[in-house]
């Protein structure tokens, strides 16, 4: 796991080299191992990467890769998971390795089938490949978004700059940092970015999960998705074969994704999703499993992981975070992010990562991707169950908690359901699994867990988003994945049929929360900081005209519902202006 960062300039705009290495400094947290630079100013391009160290620790994995030839160049962030079956592949084909690492298949594979190769990879990443032979350079992210990638102009039109973050392109000189309008109302309604291929920052975009660009003098010149979902799932296949298949593709993923030259842990809730993984994983080694606890609250899941270690057999340890702890990183946690991000959990996701670094974890195994893929929200079940104007209805399910008042996107989320429900053939169950796996995971949950684990340098593997797993569970009929109102039914069918795991967990409801949203109501420290800060005179409160609003409820006039029955409108409006000021005062107006 890396970063990467670098820019194409256009001809006779030289872009100077200076910034390149600012660029990587403002990455730093992604790659503390090593650092590396390729510069060819008669080509006008600029190439950096920090390296965190995962397989081949050696000098060998050093980016970025010059081909054997020095015709291309590789920077490369991620993990390949079937490198080694493409490595025996390109071996047959006449390619000689000189190391161990995945970074070199990838090299090897785009110089022997160009953006072909695409196609046959399996794993998370973002990259940036630049070709002498027709004077390109190639951005491309893995199928299902784990792995960010932006991009932005030069300043002044040079060319065009790229990077793993946002906050590279602040460094550089002439950068204006500006808030998107369209970003700020989705911010407000949705919590996050969800529209295309825009960001909070005017000007920058991302590379879509399953696409590439492609950039020659400065500019894009193509742009092509090389993945997209499966259709509809349908076909003869039986209950049982489809919960052996799923069961044996997941066993297959888990073994490789337990690949590393490193400690790896893995992060147990307690939940379906993270158990799932971490006992095929103790079926193959003796793992160490971690799970979080938060003080001061009613909700603790301790004992359910505690019942998985001890079905499984792992090393099991305990993190306990604390409300002080929670303020104490906020600000440096809002950094983390880059886009505007209003998640409850980033905090504690990040504070829970950077304790497992201190204990010596270099890679943790996630149970992220598995609800949007196999049909494990509220939503999942609306669709089936919904009449009249079913879309209006769904749309309420993702934008509950931001008040009429604050409203007005439908027409924006009807159109991007609109095409879910046409590659879906009108299945509205199909096309909520679409939002939630194309829009919904890339730009909020996978962020999360991409930014918060690499901001204190851990890799975070999520065996779900394999595209090996993504593609079964598309291909699967929703009578396989909720059936008598029992969600991800083929998952829970494979942990029973196998043994993987006691029943209290099989059977257990899925829960979701954080800790924070009780505490903005509930704990009163917490609760003056989040007053001081929203209320901050010449703040968003003021620009937004919901001054009145935010008096009303720090005066306790409005109060939120005991967690974890309700989060009230204004806990969550507070908590969205709150992150809104901070973001700005970091964000805003560099440069």
């Amino acid at each position: 796991m890396c970063g990467i960062y670098g820019w194409l300039s256009k001809p006779l705009q030289q872009f100077p080299a200076d910034p390149l290495a600012t660029m990587g400094q403002a990455l730093s947290h992604r790659g503390p191992d090593d650092n590396g630079e390729y510069i060819d100013k008669a080509k006008y391009i600029a190439l950096g990467h920090n390296r965190l160290s995962i397989i081949d620790l050696t000098s060998a994995g050093h980016q970025p890769m010059v081909s054997a030839d020095g015709r291309s160049v590789l920077v490369y962030n991620g993990e390949l998971y079937n490198f080694m079956a493409l490595r025996r592949e390109l071996e047959q084909a006449g390619q000689i390795f000189y190391s161990r690492t995945d970074t070199e298949v990838v090299l090897k594979s785009l110089c022997q089938w160009g953006e072909q190769a695409l196609h046959r990879f399996c794993g998370m990443f973002a990259l940036a490949f630049w070709s002498a032979d027709d004077n390109s350079l190639l951005l491309a992210r893995d199928p299902l978004g784990m792995k960010p990638l932006y991009y932005t102009p030069l300043p002044g039109g040079a060319g065009m700059a790229f990077a793993s973050e946002i906050k590279a392109f602040l460094v550089l000189p002439g950068f204006r940092a500006r808030i998107d309008p369209h970003a700020l109302r989705q911010f407000l309604e949705f919590g996050y970015t969800f529209w295309g291929d825009g960001t909070s920052l005017a000007g920058v975009r991302k590379v879509l999960p399953g696409q590439f660009l492609r950039l020659r003098q400065g500019r894009i010149v193509s742009c092509e998705a090389y993945y997209s979902p499966p259709a509809l799932g349908c076909g003869t296949d039986s209950l049982s074969d489809r919960v052996a298949a799923v069961h044996s593709c997941l066993d297959q993923v888990v073994a490789e994704h337990l690949v590393a030259d490193v400690p790896v842990g893995l992060l147990l809730s307690g939940g379906l999703d993270s158990s799932l993984v971490a006992a095929l994983a103790a079926r193959r080694t003796k793992v160490a499993t971690i799970s979080m606890g938060f003080a001061e609250s009613n909700i603790d899941e301790r004992p359910y992981a505690r019942s998985v270690s001890r079905h499984i057999g792992s090393d099991h340890q305990e993190i306990l975070i604390t409300p002080d702890e929670i303020a104490g990183s906020i600000e440096e946690a809002i950094w983390t992010f880059d886009d505007l991000f209003a998640d409850w959990g980033t905090i504690s996701t990040r504070l829970m990562y950077k304790k497992c670094r201190e204990q010596g974890l270099k890679v943790v195994l996630v149970g992220e991707g598995s609800d949007e893929l196999f049909g494990g929200y509220p939503s999942f079940v609306a669709a089936t169950t919904l009449r009249g104007p079913s879309l209006w209805k769904i749309f309420q399910l993702y934008r509950r908690y931001a008040g009429r008042r604050y409203g007005g996107l439908f027409s924006e989320f009807r159109r991007i359901m609109a095409s879910h429900l046409s590659a879906g053939e009108g299945d509205l169950f199909h096309a909520v699994r679409l939002f939630e796996a194309c829009n919904q995971l890339p730009n909020n949950y996978v962020m999360k867990v991409d930014k918060a684990s690499m901001a204190v340098s851990v890799e975070a593997r999520a065996p779900f988003l394999d595209r090996r797993v993504a593609d079964i569970a598309f291909a699967t009929p929703r009578e396989f994945l909720l059936r008598d109102g029992v969600n991800k039914f083929l998952l829970r069918e494979a942990a029973r049929r196998y043994q993987l795991l006691p029943a209290e967990i099989i059977d257990r409801p899925k829960f979701g929360g954080s800790m924070a949203a009780s505490w903005i109501d509930e704990v009163p420290s917490f609760r003056e900081y989040a007053r001081q800060v929203v209320l901050d005179p010449g703040g968003w409160v003021d620009e937004l005209g919901l001054r009145p609003a935010m008096n009303s409820y720090f005066a306790g006039r409005r109060r939120g519902y005991r967690f974890p029955h309700a989060i009230s409108i204004f806990s969550n409006l507070a908590w969205r202006l709150f992150q809104l000021n901070l973001w700005s005062k970091k964000y805003l107006n560099v440069g």
